[in-house]
């Protein structure tokens, strides 16, 4: 995956387990690379790469910079609500598989830290429902990450909680009809 590939789609980027952290710290706060890698425990150089490539990916944008030592840092932002670049390339199948596979992975990893005694919610479920069912779900599904990700604040802000929300929601093929 190389960095001067400038038109990587924004699927492939984020999956990765550390790309997928870097997005959701940088939703709440502007970081530079040497904070990104301090709150998420990694040298600067692998945060300052993997940062380079999420904002290649069109998915961070340069909030601003600052003095450090005599040099300058960049400090990022997810661009969480910005639509799709113009021209950048659709996600491939493999692609999607893959950040279904980070995305799923990750969720043990976030349950095993959660804060026990308090309210949670998990849920499976592979149904037949009417579509006017489905469409309200997705509907639901979409203002619960929208307002979570509008809602984020810098880490361990004051007065806030570290939440975490997965979610993958699809309309199933009807070839198999759930039969194995």
């Amino acid at each position: 995956m190389s960095l001067e590939d400038d038109r990587i789609s924004g699927l492939r980027a984020t999956a990765h387990p550390l790309r997928l952290q870097m997005l959701s710290l940088l939703t709440g706060a502007e970081l530079s690379a040497a904070e990104v890698a301090r709150e998420l425990d990694v040298t600067q150089a692998n945060a300052s790469y993997h940062l380079r490539l999420l904002h290649a990916a069109g998915l961070l944008e340069v909030a601003g910079e600052e003095s450090v030592r005599g040099g300058r840092a960049k400090k990022y932002r997810h661009r969480w609500d910005a639509e799709r670049p113009q021209g950048s390339p659709p996600a491939s199948e493999d692609e999607r598989l893959a950040y279904a596979r980070v995305l799923a992975d990750a969720i043990p990893r976030r349950l095993a830290e959660r804060e026990r005694g308090q309210r949670s919610q998990l849920t499976d479920a592979e149904l037949w429902v009417e579509p006017p069912v489905w469409e309200r779900v997705l509907d639901l599904v979409t203002e619960a990450s929208r307002l979570l990700h509008a809602s984020a604040r810098p880490p361990r802000t004051e007065g806030t909680v570290r939440a975490s929300l997965s979610v993958a929601a699809f309309r199933m093929s009807n070839e198999n009809g759930g039969a194995r």
